[in-house]
């Protein structure tokens, strides 16, 4: 009877290693969908920022090619409209260089995009870390389940093992994310 009994609370605590298992799961699963998202997010604004940046070159080499066209025309009657349009497209491809009032300039467009493709980088490194933590702790729920059912003890050693390292994998992409350089 009291064999039963050891049975019973050996049970019991591998019920409660697999109910803090997957509570960890969750919490993974929860924070990696968000990386993801993040991650995609941040990549199309980088994606959007890197199209506007090259729209503004485009259209900075076409206004300067017009220019370069207008300088090679001899000087005739209206060289004082030539001369303002000069200095009027002059003025246009510098602020097309840095707008610093709105963020448009192209110098602005590539520090944002830079910036868009950190977030993302920091996001998708996040999100490996979650991943194997998820990986971790659904393969230690699966050892503690399977010592259940076969008895076998070193099994739920090894589950509690996997659900520590998934929880360290999961504090590490949360907290220090550069920490494994394997990773990156």
């Amino acid at each position: 009877m009291s064999g039963h009994g050891a049975i019973e609370g050996s049970n019991k605590r591998v019920a409660l290693l697999i109910s803090i298992l997957a509570l960890f799961l969750a919490f993974s699963e929860t924070l990696g969908k968000a990386a993801q998202t993040d991650a995609i997010g941040s990549n199309v604004e980088a994606a959007n920022q890197w199209a506007y940046f090259q729209a503004r070159t485009i259209r900075g080499t076409v206004l300067k090619t017009a220019d370069e066209a207008l300088a090679l025309i001899p000087p005739g009657p209206n060289q004082d409209a030539v001369q303002a349009k000069r200095a009027e497209w002059a003025k246009t491809l510098a602020r097309w260089e840095s707008e610093p009032a709105t963020g448009e300039g192209r110098k602005e467009l590539a520090e944002k995009a830079k910036a868009s493709q950190d977030r993302r980088d920091l996001s998708l490194l996040r999100y490996h870390h979650y991943e194997l933590a998820s990986a971790a702790f659904q393969i230690g729920i699966v050892l503690a389940s399977a010592e259940v059912i076969t008895g076998i003890a070193i099994l739920v050693f090894a589950g509690g093992f996997l659900g520590l390292a998934g929880a360290v994998l999961l504090g590490l992409g949360y907290l220090a994310p550069h920490a494994l350089p394997f990773l990156h």
